[in-house]
């Protein structure tokens, strides 16, 4: 990574910008119209008690729309808590591990729920698969195991895995969707516990976490939280399933960030639901990636298509072009945070195509790169 000085003088174009700049991984773009609607509605829900009807309509609203566009079987139930998708690891290790588990870690995030199971001191030592950052490894059944944490996109590298239960295992699936959910296809009868938050492709703001849990995990967080084991209640993931039964979170939530998240629900719904939220972000990864593997200085990071994201993309660039220095420039003429992942090291950008990035935006970006290095 370079420490140069950016030169922020180099103009582009206006007719080669994106219309909208912002390519953040999380927070992501949050789309005008649903701060639009938030402001109308500011005077009445805003400021009002998450115990009354007015807001627990629209976190009823927001589950249901969550059942409906993940198609959840029956006996599946859409559960929400404070505290984000970080939050919710030390969740399910008091609340869903009984005594052991396994992780998948190919990642600065997947390695995390291992590290919380690992430092739990009532829990035997986790198995953890690795691999290297760029591909992922595979969860292998094991009779000992009674979690198998996997992730569905890994934000930090820009790899995806498609989410299956391991042949012959008995142990609850959970996985980590964060950057997944909402924009990446998952069938729910491979999951037990599928947890995220909203400030990816639900372009809302964090400091959420939801759960579209089975009813093999829901009784397994009633089992273990009604045991010996101390869990603090706002760990207690049986409290969380009550609340939101009931519409409402264990603790006062962010309103707006309620809110927000349902518009956007809303409005994956109204185009389509997940067909239409998975067919545009596989065009803005198709557009992104074709032009990193025709350009002469940008190469996908990830080698193996089938584990290329299509919801955060990670492009290389060649050692004589300063990535960092590129993507000040891109800042300083509008186009923001398609800074590389700090603690992966590389010389590379990395690209959100959430659902509400248009991928005619997606095209724009890459034209404005081009101009830049050509400046450069």
């Amino acid at each position: 990574m370079s420490d140069k000085k950016v030169n922020t003088s180099i103009l582009i174009p206006s007719d080669l910008l994106p219309k909208d700049g912002r390519f953040g991984s999380g927070p992501s773009k949050v789309r005008p119209e649903a701060v639009e609607a938030l402001m109308l509605r500011a005077s009445d829900y805003l400021g009002t008690s998450h115990r009354q009807k007015t807001v627990k309509s629209v976190v009823g609203s927001l589950r249901k729309g969550l059942s409906e566009l993940f198609e959840l079987p029956d006996g599946y139930e859409v559960i929400l808590g404070n505290g984000g998708a970080t939050f919710f690891w030390d969740t399910a290790v008091f609340s869903l591990i009984q005594n052991k588990s396994q992780h998948l870690s190919f990642g600065e995030f997947s390695s995390k729920f291992a590290a919380s199971a690992k430092a739990a001191p009532f829990l035997e030592d986790p198995i953890v698969i690795k691999s290297d950052p760029g591909t992922h490894p595979v969860a292998m059944p094991d009779s000992s195991v009674d979690v198998y944490g996997l992730t569905h996109n890994e934000t930090s590298t820009g790899v995806s895995m498609a989410i299956t239960r391991p042949e012959g295992a008995t142990g609850l699936v959970v996985v980590d969707a964060t950057s997944a959910a909402g924009a990446l296809y998952v069938d729910p009868q491979e999951f037990d516990c599928y947890y995220f938050a909203p400030q990816k492709a639900f372009s809302s703001d964090g400091g959420l976490w939801l759960a579209l849990m089975s009813p093999q995990g829901i009784e397994r967080a009633k089992k273990v939280t009604s045991s010996e084991r101390y869990v603090p209640p706002a760990l207690d993931l049986g409290i969380a399933i009550d609340n939101s039964l009931l519409d409402q979170t264990y603790n006062t939530p962010a309103l707006a960030t309620i809110f927000l998240m349902d518009n956007q629900v809303q409005w994956m719904l109204e185009n389509g639901g997940m067909n239409f939220t998975t067919a545009r972000c596989a065009r803005s990864a198709s557009i992104l990636y074709n032009w990193a593997e025709a350009s002469d200085f940008a190469t996908p990071f990830v080698e193996d298509v089938a584990m290329r994201s299509n919801v955060v993309a990670t492009i290389d660039f060649s050692d004589e072009i300063d990535a960092m220095a590129v993507a000040g420039i891109l800042r300083a003429n509008g186009i923001v945070d398609t800074e590389p992942y700090r603690k992966l090291g590389r010389n590379q950008l990395r690209i959100a195509l959430f659902p509400s990035i248009d991928p005619a935006d997606v095209e724009a970006l890459t034209a404005s790169i081009d101009f830049v290095v050509s400046k450069l």
